[in-house]
């Protein structure tokens, strides 16, 4: 009996490993368990799984993740496996909040702080020396600045700072904090404010364009570069696309600040997912910069949003920048000091956009092509979740298959809060024909939550229909908001963009009409923009149209605008570099 269970043991592990290597690469959304909604909803229809407000901490050799609302945290030795630590920090009397929202987090000497976003001033501050295990202590039982949305920052002197605000009126403040006994020295500093009227990416909207409500600035964050401060914050709103990251630069902790030329650094308006705000630039073990951000759903509930993280970095002029170009797609895991974030593309493009699909069944309106389309707002719903329930995506040719994401939506969901215990199960099958079958992907056997699994394959396999069959589902339905594949197909990359055009009215300076020549060869586009030839560093993807609306200018700067079209097979040249003055 023994022996035979061994062989069982031996057997599931083959099968959950047997065409899959171990990744060196990744691809946004984060495959992270994240927890169900804490915003209650009244029907199955609208529960979902939500966090955002990500800080990213290496503390003691190991990444930490804090998160708002997961009744925990995750830590990971390399950025690729993450560990979650279930952790209730609130205390009976916090039962008007569910758990912390926008946490501060902060390694100072042997000893990691964590504090939640509160406007009141009798929250504890926690600390932790093994922070692998839940092993927490009150560093002060009453954490005397009633921050929201706060930031730690430790200089190079060792003084600790606070940063906080979230608010569509009030700026973000600053504060020192004494080191000894936590409380805060001095009173708090207005620091910086939106300036909507002259930066078109902080209005309000998913067009930039709604007067209903003044935009959000929130979501602190303080780095130190050569001696240079850089303060972080997002805006506009946290429900919309153009979500994003800017930051002013300053000689001291405390300001004053001034707007960095090129804003907002982190900035993600188009592609399967977007948004890329409220987040925290930090380095990883070999000194790479990073970005992780909050990526907006925003369909069963304004904060049903995911993770996502980025390479980041400052340039030879010391200007804060984070490479969001074709940041959906894979990207390599670096294992030393990198030079240029863009070498860590695979160049592995997608092989199914609004390709051929077939399914076992359809739920209402949730039609089979919303897993195909980029667009992780939209999803095919299966009738039910039962085992069996299967999606086919027919790639219209034999192309080199290196990857594969599986994106679950949340339909019918049935569980509020954080879960354990709750695990995927599929298959995925590749062919030539559509008729003899070979497994690619076998996740019989799995006991993880893995809401957006990405799979990076042993070696390409050579396949035209690619097929994933159900056979658990964790709750609700079997239902998909993106069955992405990644590899290349034979032939040649779109040629340059024809007849690219940038107009800038007097009327309205913070925006532009972009339009080009429709490429028969293309699936999508990219856009590159910045306020420097040499530092075009803002992008957007673009998927079915030939023409875009930018709306991230300042009013008075002269933008640079760069295309280029993208296929199955590649990415084609740049266009010429278009001025708008």
């Amino acid at each position: 009996m023994k022996n035979f269970i061994v062989k069982i043991v031996i057997l599931a592990v083959v099968l959950c490993s047997f065409s899959i290597s171990q990744q060196r690469t990744y691809c946004n959304p984060m495959n992270l368990d994240y927890g169900y909604g804490a915003i209650p909803n009244f029907t199955d229809e609208g529960k979902h799984r939500a966090t955002a407000d990500p800080v990213i901490v290496l503390f003691k050799g190991k990444y930490f993740l804090f998160s708002t609302n997961q009744y925990g945290y995750w830590w990971s030795d390399d950025m690729k496996q993450w560990n979650f630590i279930p952790r209730v920090f609130l205390k009976p009397y916090h039962k008007v909040y569910d758990d912390l929202c926008a946490p501060a987090a902060v390694a100072l000497g042997d000893t990691l702080l964590l504090i939640g976003s509160t406007y009141t001033k009798n929250f504890p501050l926690w600390m932790s020396t093994n922070p692998t295990k839940d092993e927490w202590n009150e560093a002060v039982d009453s954490f005397q600045v009633g921050a929201w949305d706060p930031a730690f920052f430790v200089d190079d002197d060792q003084r600790l700072y606070i940063y906080f605000g979230s608010s569509n009126d009030l700026p973000i403040w600053g504060q020192e904090i004494d080191r000894k006994t936590f409380q805060p020295i001095g009173e708090k500093r207005v620091l910086i404010s939106l300036h909507s009227d002259e930066h078109g990416w902080e209005r309000f909207g998913e067009h930039s364009d709604n007067t209903f409500l003044n935009p959000f600035i929130e979501g602190a964050w303080m780095n130190k570069q050569n001696g240079k401060y850089y303060l972080q914050y997002a805006a506009p709103g946290t429900e919309f696309s153009g979500y994003g990251d800017g930051v002013y630069t300053g000689d001291s902790p405390l300001g004053p600040f001034t707007y960095q030329s090129h804003n907002p650094f982190a900035y993600k308006p188009g592609g399967f997912i977007r948004g890329v705000g409220h987040g925290s630039t930090f380095q990883d073990k070999f000194g790479n910069w990073w970005h992780v951000g909050t990526v907006p759903i925003s369909v069963k509930n304004n904060f049903e949003r995911r993770l996502g993280y980025w390479p980041a970095g400052f340039d030879q002029d010391s200007v804060l920048f984070c490479n969001t170009a074709y940041g959906d797609y894979p990207y390599y895991y670096p294992d030393t000091k990198i030079e240029n974030s863009q070498s860590l593309f695979t160049g592995w493009m997608l092989l199914n956009y609004n390709k051929p699909v077939t399914v076992s069944s359809t739920l209402g309106g949730y039609e089979s092509n919303y897993a195909v389309d980029e667009n992780i707002k939209t999803y095919w719903s299966a009738a039910t979740g039962n085992k069996g329930e299967w999606f086919q995506s027919d790639l219209g040719a034999e192309c080199s298959v290196n990857a594969i994401q599986i994106n679950y939506a949340d339909q019918n969901a049935e569980f509020m809060g954080k879960q354990s215990n709750i695990f995927h199960q599929y298959i995925v099958y590749g062919s030539l024909d559509g008729k003899k079958w070979n497994i690619l992907i076998d996740k019989r056997a799995n006991r993880k939550d893995i809401p957006h699994d990405y799979v990076e394959l042993k070696n390409p396999v050579q396949a035209r229909f690619l097929k994933i069959e159900n056979v658990h589902m964790p709750t609700g339905k079997f239902a998909l908001s993106g069955f992405r594949i990644f590899g290349k197909e034979k032939g040649n990359v779109p040629d340059s963009v024809k007849n690219f055009i940038v107009l800038r009215g007097e009327s309205e300076r913070r925006n532009a009409w972009l339009k080009w020549q429709q490429s028969d060869d293309a699936v999508g586009y990219t856009v590159y923009s910045g306020i420097n030839p040499k530092k075009m560093y803002t992008n957007i993807m673009i998927y079915g149209s030939n023409e875009y609306y930018f709306r991230a200018m300042d009013k008075q700067k002269t933008y640079y605008f760069q295309i280029e079209a993208f296929n199955e097979k590649g990415i084609g040249p740049k266009s010429k570099i278009f001025t708008v003055e």
